[in-house]
């Protein structure tokens, strides 16, 4: 196993071994605390926060806990161990050894793929931004403070990629990682969920639960690549991911359970006269989180990832699993479509389907959250089911996106959509609302009325640790 050097950059690739690569990223150190301070956690920059830092790359011990400053975070380089004699496990290049370098054909191709990941780090640090300032309790706002220093670290992961790898343009790339801005008019960031407002934290939980998520498979797929540095980089990565996803979906459930505790005396069921989430608030939200998420796979019929595959750069998720010759070239997939304004099928390659198979998997995913969140109101004695719209509604890329579904995927007219999208998705009413019973809680151990406390600590530790020292 490799060991992490302790050096100014914490590594575990031989940076010292490369000094205009050293040097090149201790440029680049400064500016990336520059938007740290500018876009990170606002007004958090000086309080010691418990975190988790990556230490190792061996699964049994990988990270320390301990008090931090943010700003002095051991942000670092860490890629799994090689795998000796490791091939390209898919596409047109199935069987040859994994590459070591960037294939000269596949250098644009790769670099976009890298730099459109490497975007969605910093740009959902600069959508939580103001959250700590409304956290539900010091637990909350420490899980809150974890995931944005992971997501700044997923940003370095990607940053040596385009130093390591692609020379000058490489390092021009990097600099615009830090130049964009999530929702920014004029330079947003590059995929539609990363520029949403992020105004509350039943928001941030959705946003962990299903935008997470899909950062899992899209590392999942990467994790597969013949690029061997990259897949090394993305396996690590999905170590620190699990966690972000934690967060969101026991977020979730907890306020669920403090909806249906609330339930228990509201007047005529109405949990707003009590300052508690109503449920079908929590589903509209849900609606607009899964929706967006599904976006960012894709359209439904992609030239580029069948590009992607044949290239051997990104794969299926869990591809070494699957029981097939990892090739595809004579297989097809029937794609629902709209022509002529109704719904029909369209056999496509299964290359060109490969966002679709994607998608799926992680819809499937999604539905064990959803199903434990419904364990919650089952347990609880509630009729009320949370459900994934389907994968149609409120599309805004791929073959529905010009045309308008019910939640259940139903074709409809602009007319009906219009009438009942208040109803099926998150509005400015319900945010409004949130943002009203929102109230910083910063007493150890203690909770916001709208949220129930955790079932335990973190590592050890119980709910009333000062998980922040404010």
């Amino acid at each position: 196993m490799t060991a992490v050097s302790n050096e100014k950059i914490p590594n575990n690739v031989g940076l010292s071994n490369d000094k205009q690569l050293q040097r090149a990223l201790e440029k680049w150190l400064p500016n990336y605390l520059d938007w740290w301070k500018q876009m990170g956690p606002e007004g958090f920059q000086g309080q010691d926060v418990f975190l988790r830092t990556a230490i190792s790359v061996d699964r049994d011990g990988w990270a320390n806990f301990d008090y931090v400053k943010m700003p002095d975070y051991r942000w670092g380089i860490f890629l799994t161990d090689a795998e000796p004699g490791r091939k390209v496990g898919f596409g047109d290049h199935a069987k040859e050894d994994a590459w070591q370098q960037v294939p000269g054909e596949y250098r644009n191709v790769l670099r976009r793929i890298i730099v459109t990941q490497g975007d969605t780090e910093p740009a959902s640090v600069e959508q939580q931004r103001y959250l700590g300032q409304s956290a539900p309790s010091l637990y909350d706002m420490r899980n809150l403070f974890q995931v944005n220093v992971e997501e700044g670290r997923h940003l370095w992961a990607m940053v040596y990629l385009l130093h390591s790898y692609f020379g000058r343009d490489g390092r021009e790339e990097a600099e615009e990682l830090l130049a964009r801005r999530s929702g920014d008019p004029d330079k947003p960031r590059i995929l539609g969920a990363f520029n949403a407002p992020m105004t509350d934290w039943l928001q941030f939980f959705m946003f962990t639960t299903f935008t997470d998520r899909d950062g899992k498979y899209q590392l999942l797929s990467l994790a597969e690549s013949g690029f061997d540095p990259l897949a090394r980089t993305c396996q690590f990565m999905l170590t620190e991911e699990a966690h972000h996803m934690f967060v969101g979906e026991t977020g979730i459930g907890r306020i669920l359970e403090r909806t249906c505790e609330l339930l228990k005396t509201a007047p005529n069921e109405d949990v707003t006269k009590l300052g508690g989430v109503p449920i079908d608030m929590i589903q509209r939200s849900l609606n607009y989180w899964f929706t967006l998420s599904l976006d960012l796979f894709g359209g439904e019929i992609s030239s580029n990832a069948a590009t992607y595959f044949a290239a051997g750069l990104k794969g299926r998720a869990y591809e070494t699993r699957r029981k097939d010759d990892h090739v595809l070239m004579d297989l097809s997939y029937d794609v629902p479509v709209v022509r002529d304004g109704k719904l029909t099928h369209e056999t496509t390659s299964m290359r060109n389907a490969l966002n679709e198979v994607l998608r799926t998997d992680y819809i499937e995913d999604n539905q064990k959250a959803v199903d434990r969140w419904n364990k919650v109101l089952e347990e609880a004695g509630r009729p009320e089911r949370l459900k994934l719209p389907h994968r149609r509604f409120s599309r805004a890329i791929g073959e529905y996106s010009s045309h308008r579904f019910d939640p259940e995927g139903n074709l409809i007219s602009d007319s009906e959509w219009n009438a009942n999208k208040d109803r099926w998705l998150v509005n400015d009413a319900d945010r409004a609302y949130i943002q009203s019973i929102q109230v910083q809680v910063t007493e150890p151990g203690k909770m916001a009325n709208w949220i129930a406390p955790p079932h335990t600590g973190i590592k050890g530790r119980p709910v009333e640790f000062e998980y922040v020292r404010l």
